[in-house]
This record gives structure tokens, C-alpha cells and sequence, in this order.
């Protein structure tokens, strides 16, 4: 029997109707909170490698530079930028799903694109989720704005989501959306807002607000680990900052001053009965094994 060559593709699994779920580093990645949800997604999930993207065919090694560390043999090793494809099969849940974590490309983004169209359609997905961060006007102090958006009429009234009005430069985000939906394949965009006076990585309430929407899409269950607990950490952080700086300190009450009198119509009904929602969802999740989701 012939060797398979290095390069042939595995076999798409058989995964009950799977959604994709996508994110990528850099432009479209403010604090890497959408990044690291996938990353966390992938953890908690305990997904497993199905394919790696050439990182000849997209990346400019000046930008994205590989990286070298030593394993756990002690034996020095190269790491190259490059998209990673992997699938878990979600216990109590009537789907599986389809992860893509990438860097945004610096060439070929027609053939990127159509490469993550490519393993969607081998696995038959039904939807496509890409998730990004933009820094915004937002305050570090209240729940962080996701945004829901789709090209898809029937999307956008079964979900009550809005339909996408954008206009303007766009990243990897923008491209594979549009090559999705030239596929006939149904997709959501999902968008964090980022303070953009802490817009630095980590960002992990960004990443938390990004997992509170997929499992409201999706209707599952996630995993959170110590995400919670980063996400007030981090807050704190924040919070000590701006307390050494009075004119952020008085932006912030600006910012928030006018979260507080938009949000004012809609205070509790719908927001309360969503968290409550999350809530029982999750009271009887089973206990995590580990110690929490891994950095990086």
C-alpha cells in the first residue's frame, strides 16, 4: 500500500449537524478576546486536530514570525503561524461543532477563505459562527456589548438578530463571511466590544461575553473554568488603574453614565430573564477535571 503523502487531508468526521465556529488573531481580535474563546472552546470541549493550513500559502514570516520553545523531552522545536481546524463531539447536545482558529493572512485571502469554506462544507455544516473584538467606547465596569449580525433573511428573523449594514474596510472576518454566504451556507457574525482604553490582550470579559452569546445561539452549555473569575480580576485591575488617573477615572463615569441611560428601556425584563436563563442552563453542569482552561 502506497504511503500517504504529508499533505493528503484526513477524513471529515461524521459530526451530527455541526456549526463552525471561527476566530482570528490580529485586526479582527481586540484584546484576542475573540481568539480565546475559540481557544477556550477547544479546551473545555476537549476537541481534537483534524487539519492545518500551509502557513507558506498565507502568511508574510516578517509579520508573523515562528516561534521556537523546548518541549516537554527538552528538545528545541519550531512553531509556525498558521489556522488550526479541530471538532468535538458536545455531550447532552443534539450538534457538534466545527472549530477554525486562525491568523489573520497577509496574502491569498480569496483562497484562505475558500479553504475554511472547504471544511465546512466536508463536515455538512448547517450554520457558521465567526467571532471578533473591536475596541469601543464602552465602559470596563459593565457588561461588554455583543453584537449579532447575518446576511441570512431567515437567520435574522428565527434568531432576532440584526441584519448586516456594515460598510468599510473589513478583515478576514468580513472575507470569509462573504465567501460562506456565496456557499449558500447560513452564518452569524458575532462582535464583542472592547474598552478601547484597556484594549490590550487578555481581555477575558470580552471572551465571556462572546461565550454568553454562543450559548445563547446555540442553546448549549459552556464550561466557564476560572473564566469568571478572570473576567473580575481583570475588572479590579482596571479599576486600580483608572483610580491613578483621574481624567480616565472621570471618562469611565462618562461612559458609563450614558450604558446606564441606554440601557435604561429594556433594564430588567429581557436581560434578567436571559441571565436567569444562563443560570439553570448551567447549575447542574457536571464538574470540570481540570483545573481550568490553559492560557494561549
Amino acid at each position: 500500500m502506497p504511503e500517504q503523502p504529508d499533505d493528503a487531508r484526513p477524513a471529515a468526521p461524521v459530526l451530527r449537524d455541526p456549526v463552525v465556529i471561527a476566530a482570528f488573531e490580529g485586526w479582527n481580535d481586540a484584546g484576542e478576546a475573540a481568539s480565546q474563546a475559540v481557544a477556550h472552546l477547544h479546551e473545555v470541549w476537549g476537541a481534537t486536530d483534524l487539519a492545518e493550513f500551509d502557513p507558506e500559502e498565507y502568511h508574510d514570516f516578517q509579520v508573523n514570525r515562528p516561534t521556537v520553545h523546548y518541549d516537554e523531552d527538552g528538545r528545541r522545536r519550531l512553531t509556525w503561524p498558521t489556522t488550526r481546524v479541530s471538532y468535538a463531539r458536545l455531550p447532552d447536545a443534539s450538534r457538534d461543532v466545527l472549530l477554525v482558529r486562525g491568523i489573520e493572512p497577509s496574502m491569498r485571502w480569496r483562497t484562505y477563505a475558500a479553504e475554511v469554506v472547504e471544511h465546512a462544507r466536508s463536515v455538512g455544516a448547517s450554520l457558521v459562527l465567526t467571532l471578533g473584538a473591536l475596541l469601543a467606547d464602552v465602559p470596563h465596569t459593565r457588561p461588554l456589548p455583543v453584537t449579532s449580525s447575518s446576511e441570512d433573511p431567515d437567520l435574522v428573523e428565527q434568531l432576532d438578530i440584526e441584519p448586516s449594514r456594515y460598510e468599510g474596510p473589513t478583515g478576514i472576518v468580513g472575507v470569509v463571511q462573504d465567501a460562506v454566504a456565496r456557499a449558500g451556507i447560513p452564518s452569524v457574525s458575532l462582535w464583542a466590544a472592547v474598552p478601547h482604553y484597556v484594549g490590550q490582550p487578555p481581555s477575558p470579559k470580552g471572551t465571556l461575553a462572546l461565550l454568553h452569546r454562543v450559548e445563547e445561539l446555540l442553546d448549549v452549555s459552556v464550561p466557564l473554568g476560572d473564566l469568571p473569575e478572570d473576567a473580575r480580576a481583570w475588572e479590579r485591575g482596571v479599576d486600580e488603574l483608572a483610580g491613578e488617573d483621574s481624567e480616565i477615572a472621570e471618562y469611565v463615569q462618562q461612559l458609563e453614565e450614558a450604558k446606564d441611560t441606554a440601557d435604561l428601556p429594556e433594564a430588567s425584563g429581557e436581560a434578567i430573564a436571559r441571565e436567569f436563563e444562563r443560570y439553570l442552563r448551567r447549575r447542574d453542569d457536571p464538574p470540570r477535571r481540570d483545573d481550568g482552561p490553559r492560557r494561549g
